[in-house]
């Protein structure tokens, strides 16, 4: 059996969109101060990142390769047998925000 990655790009929607892990990608989330740290250590090697509200970082990566890993203060968000995981995306358009990392895109709209 062969798999092949779907093509994905974010939604063109106006606001955060609910989209299932496991689908095209799964997750892994990491609060704010591993995942700034992580962010800068992986410079352009870091691939998709989302920032939330709280500053936690969602890194989207290949369905199923986080089969394996266990690592302290992070959470991995992937597809199971008996349930079924979202994570909130923003459309494209959404590409700054105060304060991000660079290159993250954030949960949301900043409004001050």
């Amino acid at each position: 059996m062969t798999t092949r990655a779907l093509l994905w790009t974010p939604p063109p929607a106006v606001d955060v969109e609910p989209l299932p892990v496991g689908t095209w990608w799964d997750a892994v989330k990491a609060p704010a101060n591993i995942g700034e740290r992580a962010f800068k250590t992986l410079g352009d090697e870091t691939g998709a990142v989302i920032q939330d509200y709280h500053g936690a970082l969602y890194w989207l990566i290949a369905v199923g390769s986080t089969t394996s890993w266990h690592l302290r203060g992070v959470r991995v968000l992937t597809e199971l047998a008996d349930e079924r995981t979202y994570l909130g995306v923003p459309p494209v358009s959404w590409t700054t925000g105060a304060p991000v990392p660079t290159g993250a895109c954030p949960w949301g709209p900043i409004t001050t």
